[in-house]
Parts: structure tokens; sequence; C-alpha cells
């Protein structure tokens, strides 16, 4: 009896410490709301309704990229002539880091809270971004037209590395989406909010989990899904290239937002945390 108390007040323990993590309770905190929304029928509808699109067309758009990837974009839809051909796939590119960045500073932000007529855009506009770029993502992998190269085609022992390399990448992006706040990249913060009848609360700063190790985990891992996959071809070339060079460049612009929000709090967690690539060595006044 004794063995099991001990077994129930460790549980109870555990239960406590995983809702004491702010990055769990705010999750917790939001659902129980959207489970009980005030009255309210017409706001309801337009919230369920963005829910299911948003998370629809997300996880189609990760899907496709997932997979088209996976085959270094040598099978998709797209059939545009050479040489058009190139000019479009060019397009499906750039128009991705373009519009996912102009959508985040200033005049692009306000612009997202109008996108929605009505008194909701504003609560909806994290649950419009991700239906946006979601549906850049589904656009680009799926309409991509291949050029029929293929470079290499991993094969035996070296595929199944490639493979799991490819899903670690994958792993990494989840858990480095969450540790940012899984609310606000999937999109569930909007919906979910206007569902509740509450204002939209954004986590704070984020510094636990992989963000104390670097400070764009998600960078990071969306880069490395890009070089890990076991087919290549000179559309996975020309998709890595500029994806990395987005990966690395764009962050800038976060951190300049953060800087101007979190002022010497963010300075310090710059000072203390690297950009992209982890300490493989400890300071020696940490050692001290």
């Amino acid at each position: 009896m004794d063995q099991w108390h001990r077994h129930c007040r460790r549980r109870a323990g555990a239960k406590l410490k995983m809702l004491s993590d702010p990055r769990i309770a705010r999750l917790v905190t939001l659902i129980a709301a959207a489970l009980q929304p005030p009255a309210g029928a017409g706001r309801i509808v337009v919230a369920l309704v963005f829910g299911a699109v948003c998370h629809a067309v997300f996880a189609t758009g990760v899907l496709a990229m997932i997979v088209a990837m996976f085959f270094g974009l040598s099978e998709s839809l797209g059939n545009v002539p050479w040489p058009w051909a190139a000019l479009a796939n060019a397009a499906l590119i750039i128009q991705f880091p373009l519009v996912h960045s102009a959508l985040l500073i200033g005049r692009g932000g306000r612009m997202l809270a109008r996108l929605i007529p009505g008194p909701h855009g504003a609560t909806l506009a994290t649950t419009t971004y991700a239906i946006i770029a979601a549906t850049q993502l589904l656009a680009l992998f799926a309409l991509w037209t291949p050029s029929g190269i293929v470079f290499w085609r991993a094969d035996g022992s070296a595929f199944w590395a490639f493979t799991a390399a490819y899903a670690a990448s994958w792993l990494l992006l989840l858990k480095a989406s969450f540790d940012a706040g899984a609310e606000v990249q999937s999109g569930a913060l909007g919906w979910m909010s206007l569902l509740a009848r509450i204002r939209p609360v954004f986590p704070e700063m984020p510094t636990q989990g992989l963000f104390r190790l670097i400070r764009q985990p998600i960078y990071l891992a969306f880069a490395l899904t890009l070089w890990t996959p076991p087919v290549w071809t000179p559309d996975q070339l020309a998709l890595a290239v500029t994806f990395t060079a987005y990966c690395i460049l764009a962050p800038r612009l976060k951190e300049r937002r953060f800087a101007a929000r979190y002022g010497a709090r963010f300075d310090r967690y710059r000072a203390e945390v690297p950009y992209m690539l982890p300490k493989l060595t400890k300071d020696r006044s940490d050692a001290q």
C-alpha cells in the first residue's frame, strides 16, 4: 500500500511539474477555454470553420513538403514546359520567403489583421497567417515542375541513414515549434481565442528547450530538412541553397523585433546564447 501511495504521489508530482511548464500551461488553458465557449453562434461557426481550414491546409502543405523533398522534388504535379518551367519554379521558391516575411513586419502585420472583414480579423491573425503560409508551401511543392534529372539516389544502408536523418530533422523542427509556442506555430491561437471569446495571449520570448542552446532552432531544423533527403536533383539543390540562405538571414529581422520588444532581456539572452550553432564547449567563466 505504501508503494502504491508513493507511486501516486510521483505521478501527481510529475503532472504538476508538467502543468507548471508555461509551454504546456498555455495550451491547456487555451484548450480549456475553447471547450467552454460563451454564447454566440455566429462567432463559434466562424472560429470552427477557420480552425478546420487552417489545420487541413497546414497538414496538407507540410505533408506535401515532406513527400516532395523526400524524392528530391523529382515527383510533382507541375507540367510547365521548359525553359519556362525554370521561371515558374523560381517564382514558386521566391514567393514563400517574400510573403512569409512581409506579413510579419509593420505594415504587413497590420494588413494581416484586416484581411478578414468584420470584427474578428485581429483575433484570427495568427490563424490567417498559418493558412497563408501553408497554402504557399502547398503551391510550391504541388505545382513544382520537375527537371527530370537525378544527381544521386541513396540505396542500401545509405538510404536508411539519410531517411533516418531526414526524419530526425523533422522531429527536431516539431520540437523547436513546440518550444516556440505550438498554439502560434500551428495557427490554433487565433481560432481558439475567438471560440473562447478571449484576447489572444502570445508566448513570451522563448528561452526553454532548444532555445536554451541556440536562438533560432526552428530555422536550423528547417535547414536540416533541406539537406537530408535521400534523393538529390538540381531541383532539390536549388531549393536547399535558396531556403538555407533565407534560414540564415531572415531571423535577423525577427531579432530586431525581439530587441525592440524585450530590450535588455533580449540583449542578455543574445549575449549568452549563440545564433544558430550550439556551443561545443562551455566558456571558462561558466565552468568556474
